[in-house]
């Protein structure tokens, strides 16, 4: 019996991936949106520690996490599962195994990744990230990052807007690209994983991305999706390959993405029985499911501990996002007041805990 009618959004996704101006590419990404279902999911990580690490630790980094998800894909589309435990449980998983690597490979040491994870399931938006690969929802002409950034970013942006730094000193800043937290083989200092998924509806189109695509500012992005917004997922992304072509920056950095737009959907009906449990999934695919037996106990214990602040709104600056060699440093950095503006770059202050940032060098070696 028949008594319940669900929606399932079909997708329309394209990927793509460039060198930029460096010598190898560091970034990682990988998508699965199978045709007839509800539930698809996207992985990219942006890999640091230079030639020979940065493209080992992002293809572990995104590995790791699309293994971990596809082994638990069925379990994605049940009510009851809880999607941003098993997201968070799958960056732990990352991490994990970058450890095992530089703990065979000592040479290695220093090597780490961004990671941006993201599921839907039908109108619901999860995401895990660590790092600061921007998540961007596009909706009736405004464009959103959803994510946090896990760089010195946010606090030169705030720098700038209340007066203590010039607009040109924050977009230049040479502590931009410093990032405060990645998956680098120790404790992860930030998780965005919040535990509340975001609405999201036909129309809307979705970018994951690494951060060599914010060598565009916000607005010309913006630009480019109110042009091609109904077109298909593969032109959006050839358009935006292009405006970074036009961009001729010597110092473009690898760059990234997926293109998710989200269009009409089909009415898909479930029996009776999938009521009990919540379950969006199609019966057709529930004799291949694949579950992890430790994940699926996460899935039913969520994390209370797991960071998910509010994101606060960034300031629409043109930003240099150079992705190089990366070295561990124990720094402070709390924030107390605005430092005086002076003709030199000012940078923010140091914490006072034993926080690990990850700085970028910019050379292209």
């Amino acid at each position: 019996m028949v008594n319940v009618v669900h929606e399932a959004v079909r997708f329309d996704v394209a990927t793509a991936a460039t060198k930029g101006e460096r010598d190898y590419q560091e970034d990682s990404l990988i998508a699965s949106f199978p045709q007839g279902q509800e539930t698809g999911f996207a992985v990219l990580a942006d890999g640091m520690g230079g030639h020979m690490c940065g493209d080992v630790a992002s293809a572990l980094v995104m590995s790791e996490v699309f293994s971990q998800i596809k082994m638990n894909e069925m379990l994605l589309g049940r009510r009851i599962t809880d999607i941003s435990s098993i997201l968070h449980m799958t960056a732990t998983a990352a991490n994990d195994r970058i450890t095992e690597y530089v703990k065979e490979r000592p040479d290695s040491y220093g090597m780490g990744a961004t990671l941006l994870a993201t599921v839907i399931r039908g109108d619901e938006l999860y995401w895990v990230s660590v790092g600061d690969s921007p998540l961007f929802l596009y909706r009736d002409g405004v464009l959103t990052q959803l994510n946090q950034d896990h760089s010195m970013a946010p606090q030169i942006d705030m720098m700038v807007k209340v007066g203590a730094m010039s607009e040109e000193v924050g977009r230049n800043h040479p502590d931009r690209n410093t990032l405060t937290s990645a998956i680098a083989g120790h404790a992860i200092a930030k998780i965005d994983c919040p535990d509340t998924p975001k609405t999201v509806r036909e129309g809307d189109i979705i970018i994951a991305a690494t951060d060599g695509l914010q060598f565009l500012s916000n607005d010309t992005i913006a630009a480019i999706l109110k042009e091609t917004h109904t077109k298909r997922s593969m032109d959006i992304s050839s358009a935006l390959l292009a405006a970074l072509d036009e961009l001729a920056d010597p110092d473009q950095d690898n760059t990234a993405f997926t293109v998710i737009k989200l269009g009409a959907s089909q009415h898909v009906a479930l029996s009776g029985t999938d009521d009990m449990d919540g379950s969006a999934l199609f019966q057709r695919h529930d004799a291949t499911s694949r579950k992890a037996p430790v994940l699926e106990a996460v899935a039913t214990n969520p994390d209370p501990a797991r960071n998910a602040a509010a994101v606060q709104d960034p300031i629409d600056i043109p930003k240099k996002r150079v992705i190089r060699l990366v070295t561990s440093q124990t720094l402070d950095f709390q924030q107390t007041e605005a430092p005086e503006v002076t003709g030199a770059p000012v940078s923010p202050s140091k914490p006072q805990g034993n926080t690990s940032w990850y700085r970028r060098r910019t050379s292209n070696d």
